[in-house]
């Protein structure tokens, strides 16, 4: 490899902090990816309500990623700052805050359209930007794997060959941008693509968990993979209603 990781590049005298600087350009590139779609679409929903979704989204993503930061880590609670336990933050309670923020935000709005397609693809493109900075700070951020003799296994900053989680999301996320981008061609209920991708990534994710060195609390499972459980419980009508479609 030519760099070592952690990557944490010095830039006159000053160290860089690479997974800041990409997590700040996965939400500006992100947006203005879901701004030229926009702009090239015929959006039922109108501006003002939309960015009152918008803002709901936030809203629900800024609280959903710091709960679900702490119980990934609920042992954290008694041992740091509250300063600390603000500022841990995980992408999956702020997928599913956000989307939760979005329906509360058309309920005071009696906004009745779904929402989510314009989302999905700028979403992925963020998480994909993201999680090259999650994989350049190596065992600096919880995204790395438990010890492993497999191929792809790498040193991630400790010495030790670790399952790469974060290339693993990444090539992940590659096929998922395809497929919905090839699916958002065909005539869809408005809000399947969201849908689609909520299923998968956190089923994806759900999967993965399993290579982390988590904490398990529940039955086995990690606060993640019960969150995946969650989302999945909440789509409980479109997934029975694609399973009886694929049969």
């Amino acid at each position: 490899m030519i760099f070592e990781i952690p990557f944490e590049p010095v830039v006159f005298g000053l160290k860089i902090n690479v997974h800041l600087i990409l997590e700040y350009l996965a939400f500006f590139l992100g947006y203005r990816y879901y701004a030229y779609l926009k702009k090239n679409s015929q959006d039922v929903i109108s501006s003002s309500n939309r960015l009152q979704i918008i803002l709901g989204a936030a809203i629900g993503a800024f609280f959903g990623s710091r709960i679900v930061g702490v119980l990934e880590h609920p042992q954290s609670i008694f041992s740091h700052s509250i300063v600390y336990l603000f500022n841990v933050k995980t992408i999956m309670g702020g997928l599913f805050g956000g989307l939760l923020g979005v329906e509360i935000a058309k309920k005071i709005i009696g906004e009745k359209h779904s929402s989510g397609d314009l989302f999905t693809l700028p979403i992925i493109v963020g998480l994909f930007i993201g999680r090259i900075g999650c994989f350049l700070t190596g065992i600096n951020e919880f995204t790395y794997g438990k010890e492993t003799s497999f191929f792809l296994g790498m040193d991630l900053g400790d010495g030790l060959l670790r399952h790469p989680l974060a290339l693993y999301e990444l090539f992940f996320l590659i096929i998922l941008f395809v497929v919905l981008k090839k699916h958002q061609k065909k005539s869809l209920e408005s809000g399947t693509i969201f849908k689609l991708f909520m299923i998968s990534y956190f089923g994806f994710r759900f999967a993965i968990e399993f290579l982390k060195p988590n904490q398990f609390f529940v039955f086995g499972l990690s606060s993640i993979q019960i969150l995946c459980i969650t989302c999945w419980l909440y789509y409980y009508k479109f997934l029975k209603k694609a399973v009886k479609y694929a049969r």
